[in-house]
């Protein structure tokens, strides 16, 4: 078997630059100690990350606002709001909007 030398070092360069801006501000944060002001403003981050990922998929066509013409994934991200909503729980609501979306192919 013949080792594929530029492919094995694009993996690692792409591991690479993956991997520095995600561990690098991780080492340096866990370091210091921020202010209560920050830790509140980053508690808001993956809500914030999440809401702009679902609003792009869901409005959002070739650059648009445009409502999604899926309706499976409209009607999936309902539970999967009250999901979030009330539980709070990123898992929990990645969970139930697979399970929605997988039954809801089933169904229709």
């Amino acid at each position: 078997m013949e080792i594929r030398w530029h492919i094995l070092l694009a993996i690692m360069g792409a591991s690479i630059v993956t991997l520095l801006p995600r561990v690098l501000p991780l080492m340096v944060l866990s370091r210091m100690q921020l202010p209560e002001w920050a830790m509140r403003w980053l508690n808001y981050v993956p809500v914030a990350v999440m809401a702009a990922l679902i609003g792009q998929e869901l409005f959002m066509a070739d650059g648009k606002f445009e409502i999604s013409r899926n309706y499976i994934e409209i009607l999936a991200a309902l539970p999967t709001f009250a999901t979030a909503i009330l539980t709070r729980s990123l898992l929990g609501t990645v969970v139930v909007g697979i399970l929605t979306v997988m039954v809801l192919r089933l169904i229709l």
